[in-house]
Formats: structure tokens, C-alpha cells, sequence
């Protein structure tokens, strides 16, 4: 197949690129490397655009045909989102639109969609299933809802197929070491958890330990980057094969607490770090757990690396072995 991967310099982006080119697919990855790197870039051919660019989207739909596109391109801190929703809404949700108008008039017809979690707000109940009430809290956690919401709009009025995956906590590295997360800034957890434990970040801040939850902290469901990307070329397929528009839960099923998670750190790394504590942020649930069982039924997507040991493990191999060191 022939697949254009929009933001494929990016964290998971990256991950799907090699995933990609290692099952034999050809592929062109777009980006405009305002937040990805060209060093994570594992092949396929580069074009360097902004998917805000109707007219280099067209050039590049005119010179190639593509089986389908992925679609990673979005800015994701919700703090930044707060104090600057224009930008988001601009990004994610109005080049958004232009790459769907372009992928309109060239007669593509399959998107795999990167969304988040983020649209379903303060969980109602936990698991957390794809019914479940979309009240996102944030701008960028709308910004992902309404792209959803044209995308249902785009199949009626346009017979493009999408598939919309909602990744929860995506976490860990490339399990060879080539690829990992690299964030200006960091804000998740784990990553920050490893800088401080190899050195490169004094401490690792806990933001409350007053939840309901067993230790105190709060509890989040943390995916491996590799089996999201797997849940991606899952997706791909089943659109492929005539699959209908739908979205679908990415998650272990299982939650892990801060501190479980700077526990597994510290044994997996053998080193220990200053833990500062903080009050709770605004806007931060206790528990956030997916229920991926349609993904598992529908798509018949497993987690290879559910372990929270395993996640830590490959991040830390990571961040041992990459340009900061």
C-alpha cells in the first residue's frame, strides 16, 4: 500500500513511520517540523510542508496516489491550550479541515486519526468506554472533539472513511532503541520521571496525594507506543477492507498510579531522584482507564507490552542512549 503519514516526524508519528516501512508499505511523511525531528525520521520520502497549505497539500496529492492518510499533525499540551486556544484551534482544528478539503478533492478516502481521551473530560465512570459522555474540559481536548465531529459530517456528505483512536497515557520507546519521546517541552510523566532519573532534571513534582486511589495519586492508563501504533495499521486495514466510520479506545485497560510509576522507575533505572510534592492541578481526575474492548473485538488489537515495567524499560533505554547524553 502507499500511505502519506502527516506529522510522521513526530513521537508516535516516528514509531508509525518504521512500523510502516517495516511491513513493506510505501509511504510519503509530511512535515513541518515545528515540533518533530528529521532525525526520527526512519525513511519513507520527506516532504516538508504545513498541512494549513492547500496548495502544497494539492501538489502532493497530484503527484502521488495514496491507499490512505495518516494523521498525527496536532499540538497536544492542554496547559498551552488553555492560555493559547487560538493556536490550537488553528492547528488541529482548521488545517485539520484544509487537509480534509484537500483529501476531498483528490478522491482519498481513508483517514486514521490521531484524537485523545482528552474528549471525554471528567470521567463519568471508569472504564472509560467509546459511549461514554464527550465533555472535554480543555481547548485542545475540543479541538480533537470537533475534528471527530466534521470527520462523521465529511463520511455522510463525502464518503470519507475515518477511524478516530483515542489514545489515552501513549508511553514508552521503541523497543530497539532507535526512536523514543522527545518533547520542547516535556510535560508526560514518565519522561520526566527518566530525566530526573539520569540527571538532566533536578527533581519530578507530585501533584497531589489526596485522591481516592489506593496510594493517594492519581491513577492513569499508560499505552506502549508500540502497540498504538499497531492499533493505527489495525485501523488502516479495517477501512481498507470496507470497514464504517468509528472511533475506538486505546488503553491497557489498567491504570498505574504516579507513584507506582515512579516506583517501577526507580527499579528499573537503579537510581534515585528527588520526588518535590505539589498541590492537585485543576482539572486533573482521580482515575483515568480505558476500556479498549472494542478495539480488542473489532479491530482484534492486543497490547504486546502491557507491563508498566516493560514501558519504563524501553524509555529508559532511550533516554540513556540519545542526544542530551
Amino acid at each position: 500500500m502507499k500511505f502519506l503519514v502527516i506529522g510522521g516526524a513526530g513521537y508516535i508519528g516516528s514509531h508509525m513511520v518504521k512500523q510502516l516501512l517495516r511491513a513493506g508499505h510505501e509511504l510519503v511523511v509530511a512535515d513541518n517540523f515545528s515540533t518533530g525531528y528529521r532525525s526520527a525520521l526512519p525513511g519513507g520520502k520527506l516532504v516538508e510542508l504545513d498541512i494549513a497549505d492547500a496548495q502544497a497539500l494539492d501538489a502532493v496529492f497530484a503527484t502521488e496516489h495514496f491507499d490512505a492518510v495518516f494523521h498525527f499533525a496536532s499540538f497536544i499540551q492542554v496547559g498551552e491550550s488553555v492560555t493559547e486556544p487560538a493556536k490550537y484551534y488553528q492547528n488541529n482544528l482548521a488545517a485539520t479541515l484544509t487537509l480534509l478539503q484537500a483529501m476531498v478533492r483528490a478522491k482519498v478516502k481513508h483517514l486514521v486519526f490521531s484524537s485523545t481521551a482528552a474528549v471525554y473530560g471528567d470521567p463519568v465512570y471508569v472504564p472509560i468506554d467509546e459511549e461514554h459522555p464527550k465533555a472535554a474540559i480543555n481547548p485542545y481536548g475540543r479541538s480533537k472533539w470537533m475534528v471527530e465531529q466534521m470527520l462523521e459530517d465529511f463520511d455522510r456528505a463525502y464518503g470519507l472513511k475515518s477511524v478516530c483512536l483515542r489514545y489515552f497515557n501513549a508511553a514508552g520507546a521503541d523497543p530497539e532503541g532507535q526512536l523514543g519521546e522527545r518533547h520542547e517541552p516535556e510535560t508526560h510523566l514518565l519522561p520526566l520521571i527518566l530525566q530526573a532519573a539520569s540527571g538532566r532534571r533536578e527533581s519530578i513534582t507530585v501533584f497531589g496525594r489526596d485522591y481516592d486511589t489506593p496510594d493517594g495519586t492519581c491513577i492513569r492508563d499508560y499505552v506502549h507506543v508500540v502497540d498504538l501504533v499497531a492499533a493505527h495499521a489495525l485501523a488502516v486495514d479495517y477501512l481498507l477492507a470496507g470497514g464504517a466510520s468509528t472511533a475506538f479506545n486505546l488503553g491497557n485497560g489498567q491504570g498505574f498510579s504516579v507513584q507506582e510509576v515512579i516506583d517501577t522507575a526507580r527499579r528499573v533505572t537503579g537510581q534515585d531522584f528527588c520526588v518535590s510534592e505539589a498541590p492537585r492541578r485543576a482539572g486533573d481526575p482521580p482515575r483515568l482507564v480505558a476500556d479498549p474492548r472494542k478495539a480488542n473485538a473489532i479491530l482484534g488489537w492486543q497490547t504486546q507490552f502491557a507491563s508498566l515495567e516493560e514501558i519504563v524499560t524501553h524509555a529508559w533505554k532511550w533516554e540513556q542512549k540519545h542526544p542530551w547524553h
